[in-house]
This record gives structure tokens, sequence and C-alpha cells, in this order.
């Protein structure tokens, strides 16, 4: 018989999200870092069966750091979820839920099931990178929809207040959507031997083409390997706030983990900083190509 977990988190006591530079928008331009969050609440860490270690596995790993000097030095508005994403994750629709995780789901919500959420990895993760379950048992819907209430529209209410401002003050935004991929999702495209990076430009409908085009010449010019749209073309934030006839614009960017960090062990590289110099060159240069823009 498979059991029920109950537990309530105290959000009280969470920070769920920082941001930079955004009272002052000196840019055209907002990076948003929805998974590299390693925060979890106590409440959840003791209804998890893995560790944290394995629950890490679920993030964007370092992503905050690599960018930090391009957000610290440069003053890009930015903002950034402390929340782990195997806890919840922002970057999908709230339609991509599994109504099996649940024993209490609502019979007369039973909906369109997105693809992610089959795998297990929609808006609430049922299972780790490596495929661990998450849960020993069933949850409660109710606790979920408080994770969505606490979390998920707190992080995508101030994203969109964010963009209207900027909207507002420079006549467009472009959200550069940030995450790291893990390497092994590379190695399978047979066509490309080698991945650095790769702009998922919702297959050249998020944002104008010179824009990708700038974003990946900044990166040929350092000698990296971009590809676009393969393997991601972008996800739920890309999309959602893709609305080109109101002038905002998005762009997603991956970076492979194995040129940075040890993606076992949740280790930095020796090139590390080497990297994080790069990327943050690039968004600078990015930046300051939008003002004219």
């Amino acid at each position: 018989m498979t059991k029920n977990i109950d537990f309530t988190v105290d959000y009280s006591k969470l920070r769920i999200m920082d941001e930079y530079n955004t009272d002052d928008l000196k840019y055209p331009l907002i990076l948003s870092i929805p998974h590299c969050g390693t925060v979890f609440p106590k409440e959840f860490l003791k209804a998890a069966t893995p560790d944290v270690k394995t629950l890490r596995k679920n993030e964007d790993l370092f992503v905050y750091e690599l960018l930090e000097p391009a957000i610290k030095q440069q003053n890009i508005p930015t903002i950034c979820l402390n929340i782990g994403r195997a806890f919840i994750d922002v970057n999908r629709a709230k339609l991509e839920i599994d109504p099996n995780m649940f024993y209490d789901y609502p019979k007369d919500e039973l909906g369109l099931n997105q693809q992610r959420s089959r795998y297990g990895l929609g808006i609430i993760h049922k299972i780790t990178a490596d495929s661990q379950p998450i849960y020993s048992g069933l949850i409660s819907y109710k606790e979920a929809e408080a994770r969505i209430k606490n979390v998920y529209d707190v992080y995508h209410a101030r994203l969109k207040k964010l963009i209207d401002a900027t909207i507002k003050k420079f006549g467009f935004c472009l959200v550069l959507d940030c995450h790291s991929m893990p390497s092994k999702i590379c190695s399978i495209i047979s066509e490309s031997p080698r991945i650095d990076i790769c702009l998922g430009n919702l297959f050249e409908q998020s944002c104008p083409n010179k824009i990708s085009f700038f974003v990946e010449n900044e990166f040929a010019k350092r000698e990296y390997y971009v590809a676009k749209n393969r393997p991601y073309s972008g996800a739920f934030i890309t999309f959602n706030y893709c609305e080109p006839r109101k002038q905002s614009y998005t762009l997603q960017l991956e970076i492979n983990r194995n040129i940075y960090a040890d993606e076992d062990k949740l280790e930095k590289s020796n090139n590390f900083q080497k990297v994080s110099y790069d990327l943050s060159k690039v968004i600078t240069n990015l930046a300051n190509f939008l003002l004219d823009f």
C-alpha cells in the first residue's frame, strides 16, 4: 500500500529570490536565473528520500556565480531564484504537473499533462536528475499549491513587473534566461560532437535574429562552439515572455557544465574563472549592443 506523506513548509523563513540592479534599470536587458537555487525547506528535506547532493543535481550548477562579474560590476538587472529546482521548477507551465504524485489531486482538475511532467520533471519534480524518486509515497496537492503560490507566483510576478518597467523605459526588453546543461545531453547529438553553448530562440521566433547572431558571434570570437535551438530551443520562460508585439523578447542561454565544473562532484573546475570572465564579457557587450538597438 502506498503511503501518504504530509508536511507543511514555513515560507516566512525562506529568502525566495534575490534581485540585483533593478531599482535603476541601466539596460533593456534582464537576466533570469531560475534554476541555480541551492536552498531547500527543512520540512521538504525531511520528507524527501535522496540526500541534498543528489537533489542538487537537478539544478543549474553555479550559473549565478558564472555571471556574477557582469551582474555586480556592470550593473546588469538580474533576478535569481534561491529555492532548489527539485522543490519547484519555475521554468514550467502550471499545467506541467503529474496528478499521480498526489493522494488528494482533485478529480475535476484532471487535465493535460505536458511531456516533462510525464518524465517526472514538471513544475513539481518527481525524480532526480539520475532518475531516483524524490518521495517514497504520495504527497498532498495542497502542499504543491502552496509551493506554487509562495515561490513560483512570486518569481513570475516580479519578472513580469521588471519586463514592463524595462519596456516603459527603453521601448523594449530582452530577457536572457540563463541555464546550464548536462554534458551528456550534448553527446547524443551525433552531428555536433561538441557544444559549449546553446542559444534557444524558439527557432527564430523569440527575438530579432540580429540579437541571436550578435550573441552567437560573441561566443564564437572567444572560441566557444555554439549551437542554436539544439538541444534546447527554449522552455516556459522563453515562450511565455516572448511577445514581439509588445516589444518583449527572450533568448535562452544554456552553458555546458563540463566546460566549467565537475558535474558529479558539484565542484568548480580550473576553467571556471575563464568561462566566468568570457560569459560576463559577452553579456556586458550584449547589454551595450541593446542600448543602440
